[in-house]
């Protein structure tokens, strides 16, 4: 049976000579990684090697296969052409880190609807406004409600903020608490949305701590989170 679904390419990699692995978020089913052959040089293949750039948002038809390890994709299209994150040199420096955290994060074949779409929902965003300089790191924030790790903002009057607990605390009871300078980085992108207007103009420096905190707080709730190598990429677009 032919199962339809829109999708989000998260990566991908070559495989053999002319065919890549791609892994795939699809709104009905979770992660899934398809093999796609012929993709990378054939100019007759109807499935172009174009359409599995970083992010790309697709809709896809497939037969799922339970028992296999690499579906294959029957027909697919793009959904959602991007007018500047694949060309704007800055807002693509973010799409290829947001792509590696993403298939970092998304690693099960579980339907999550309302993950898919503030993710897909995220990137039109992103693609149809101006820059914003501060959308990764709202993103990430933002996307712990979806994980089920959001920080715990009841007591965000408190002078410490632990991040293995996400909670604000009296005192420092953990290694990972954060206090002074790095707290009031962190609660100035805690719960801003998108288009605000009232966020402060943070450097390069406090933009890059701001990240190596979020990252940190990804890392203590995320089982076997793998290290980034895009990180320079986002570095080099603050400097």
């Amino acid at each position: 049976m032919t199962s339809s679904t829109s999708a989000i390419v998260l990566s991908k990699i070559r495989y053999k000579d002319n065919d890549i692995i791609v892994k795939i978020f699809t709104r009905e089913y979770g992660a899934i990684s398809f093999i796609v052959k012929g993709s990378a040089k054939s100019k007759k293949s109807k499935i172009k090697f174009v359409y599995f750039q970083e992010l790309t948002i697709v809709n896809i038809q497939f037969n799922f296969n339970p028992n296999r390890n690499l579906q294959y994709i029957k027909d697919l299209e793009i959904k959602h052409h991007y007018s500047s994150s694949h060309t704007d040199l800055v807002k693509t420096s973010v799409i290829i880190f947001l792509s590696e955290m993403l298939s970092n994060i998304i690693t099960h074949q579980k339907k999550e609807v309302e993950l898919y779409d503030y993710i897909e929902e995220s990137l039109i965003w992103y693609d149809t406004n101006h820059l914003n300089s501060y959308f990764h790191l709202i993103f990430l924030l933002e996307l712990t409600k979806y994980l089920g790790f959001y920080p715990d903002i009841s007591d965000n009057h408190l002078p410490y903020f632990n991040l293995e607990e996400g909670i604000y605390e009296s005192s420092k009871t953990s290694k990972y608490s954060i206090k002074d300078v790095n707290l009031n980085l962190f609660n100035n992108i805690l719960g801003i949305k998108f288009d605000s207007n009232h966020l402060l103009a943070l450097n390069s420096e406090e933009k890059m701590e701001v990240l190596n905190i979020i990252i940190t707080y990804y890392k203590l709730h995320i089982n076997n989170f793998k290290g980034l190598k895009s990180l320079d990429i986002i570095r080099n677009t603050y400097n």
